[in-house]
């Protein structure tokens, strides 16, 4: 599918998520055929202030192509800034955050906060639009509330001020993750705009995102916490676009290459103790729903070394492979 002048692979994406989204994570999802991914999201004000921290979140590399990356602020003159940043560092798309949940991202105005002020959008997004030529998206939310779902109308704001393409999560700020995404909604702003809209939400296996597909009309699909633990769902999903076939789920020793990999790449980018330290938080996903999983998990929630990790991962996969060697 194109984007502006982006054309893409296929038409699954790996969305911006805070923590998680690292070149690393980039990398596994981009190896199962992701055809476009985000960096987590970067503050417009750390990048015009040139912090540290707001730029190692834009640390990529050749392989890691193309990449979107996702900003956020409030203020719409840096916003524009930080958007010319990225671009002149190489992003070949730009994402503006519009969606963001978070206390501390609302309560400075950002994030879902614009989704109560049409007027700051169309602003941001007028001046966005000025300042680069990339394919520029925005990714939004329902709306606020139940009761003040806006999503369409910010969709047509940006269609208006020349934005090439929405994502929508259509669940509400008030429902933060929890309850259901609405994907209704995705299908009436798909039929209100012309440019491509990308459905998000509740999308966790190929068959989820093939009933996206099919229900909502939808261009394309981007895949969140359903890759937590899970790099193998872009293959799935691309497997399955094309053979309209479900995938044979992954085995137990994929499983553990996979998070031995995983674990190996995470140390290379960041040195031992960084790297182990980052990569903890992913075992709880790899190893969700597993026999034993919690024990195991708690066993090593402490481990500092990446051998003695590495030993503990063997040992426990090497048990399960022992009581059944059927696929997860």
């Amino acid at each position: 599918m194109k984007i502006g002048n982006l054309t893409l692979k296929n038409n699954v994406f790996l969305a911006p998520m805070a923590g998680i989204t690292d070149l690393v994570f980039r990398t596994l999802a981009r190896g199962y055929g992701c055809a476009l991914c985000f960096t987590e999201m970067v503050s417009s004000n750390g990048l015009t202030r040139r912090t540290q921290r707001s730029y190692r979140y834009l640390e990529s590399s050749v392989d890691d192509r193309p990449l979107g990356v996702q900003i956020f602020g409030a203020d719409p003159d840096v916003i524009a800034d930080a958007a010319h940043i990225v671009a002149d560092m190489g992003a070949d798309l730009i994402d503006i955050n519009m969606g963001c949940p978070v206390k501390k991202v609302l309560k400075t105005g950002a994030g879902a906060a614009l989704l109560k002020d049409p007027l700051r959008v169309g602003a941001v997004l007028r001046k966005v639009r000025a300042s680069v030529d990339v394919p520029l998206t925005i990714k939004i939310r329902s709306g606020w509330e139940r009761h003040g779902i806006n999503a369409a109308d910010i969709a047509a704001i940006a269609e208006d001020y020349g934005v090439d393409a929405v994502i929508l999560h259509p669940r509400t700020v008030e429902q933060g993750f929890s309850g259901f995404a609405d994907w209704e909604l995705i299908s009436m702003v798909k039929k209100r705009l012309t440019i491509p809209v990308i459905g998000s939400g509740d999308i966790r296996s190929a068959k989820d995102a093939l009933r996206m597909l099919h229900v909502t009309g939808c261009d394309g699909i981007m895949v969140g916490r359903g890759a937590l633990g899970n790099p193998w769902i872009f293959r799935e999903i691309i497997n399955s676009l094309a053979s309209e076939s479900m995938p044979l789920p992954v085995t137990i020793k994929e499983r553990e290459e996979m998070m031995r990999r995983h674990l190996n790449m995470t140390i290379r980018d960041s040195g031992e103790d960084l790297g182990v330290k980052k990569f903890r938080k992913h075992l709880l996903w790899y190893t969700k729903g597993l026999k034993g999983g919690a024990q195991f998990r708690q066993s090593v929630v402490s481990v500092r070394e990446k051998e003695f990790l590495l030993s503990a991962v063997h040992a426990y996969f090497s048990s399960l492979e022992e009581h059944d060697d059927m696929v997860i």
